[in-house]
C-alpha cells in the first residue's frame, strides 16, 4: 500500500469510528480521545487528519451528502420532461433526508447542526441543490414548460414554497409524522409549484 492509500485508508477508518461514537452516544458526548480509541490509534494521530471534531464531524455529514447528490444529479440528467423532473428531485431529496432521520436519527443531527451552524457541508449542498433545482428551470422554460419571468424568482419560488418539507430542522420536528402523510402534503404543494411556475410569465408580462 502506497502512502497516498495509507493516509486515506487511516482517514476513512477515523471517519468508520467517529460514525459508531456518534451511533452510540450523539454528538454531544462524542470526544477525539474516544474516536481514538475505538480507532485503535492516539488522539494526535486523529488530529492528523481531521483538525477539530467540527471538521470530522463535517466530513461525515459529507460522504453522505455526496452520495445523495449523486442520485439528485441523475435525475437532473435524465431525459424527462422538465415538469417530472423536478418533482422527482423534491420528492427524492425528501426521501433522502427522511430516510437518514428514520435510519440513523443520531447521524441526521449531524446534518441539523450543520445547518444550523451554517457549515461548509451544508453550504455547499444547498448549493447544489440551487443549482440542480435551476438547471431544471432553465429546460423547462427553453421548451415551454416553466413560463416565469426570469429563472431567479423562480428558483426563490420554489425553495421558499418547499422550505417547510426540505429543511432539515423542520424534518426532524416532523419525525413522528408518518412518512405517507408527509409525502401527501409534499404532494399538493409541489403540484401548486409547478402549475404556478407555469403561470408566471404571464401574470408577470
Amino acid at each position: 500500500m502506497g502512502d497516498t492509500e495509507a493516509i486515506e485508508a487511516t482517514a476513512q477508518r477515523i471517519l468508520s469510528a467517529a460514525i459508531e461514537e456518534v451511533r452510540a452516544y450523539g454528538i454531544d458526548r462524542v470526544t477525539v480521545v474516544a474516536v481514538a480509541r475505538r480507532a485503535a490509534m492516539t488522539h494526535a494521530n486523529v488530529y492528523r487528519h481531521y483538525e477539530t471534531k467540527a471538521a470530522l464531524f463535517d466530513a461525515i455529514t459529507s460522504t453522505w451528502l455526496r452520495g445523495v447528490e449523486s442520485r439528485l444529479g441523475e435525475i437532473a440528467d435524465a431525459p424527462d420532461p422538465a415538469r417530472d423532473k423536478l418533482e422527482r428531485l423534491i420528492f427524492a431529496l425528501l426521501r433522502a433526508y427522511r430516510d437518514r432521520l428514520d435510519d440513523e436519527p443520531r447521524l441526521f443531527d449531524l446534518f441539523v447542526a450543520a445547518f444550523d451552524a451554517s457549515r461548509p457541508p451544508a453550504r455547499q449542498h444547498r448549493a447544489k441543490i440551487r443549482m440542480l433545482i435551476d438547471r431544471i428551470l432553465e429546460e423547462g422554460q427553453s421548451g415551454g414548460a416553466f413560463t416565469m419571468g426570469g429563472r431567479e424568482k423562480g428558483l426563490t419560488f420554489v425553495l421558499d414554497a418547499l422550505y417547510r418539507f426540505l429543511n432539515p430542522s423542520s424534518l426532524r420536528l416532523d419525525a413522528e409524522t408518518p412518512r405517507r402523510s408527509l409525502e401527501l402534503r409534499l404532494g399538493v404543494v409541489t403540484t401548486a409549484v409547478l402549475d404556478q411556475l407555469g403561470r408566471r410569465g404571464a401574470k408577470s408580462s
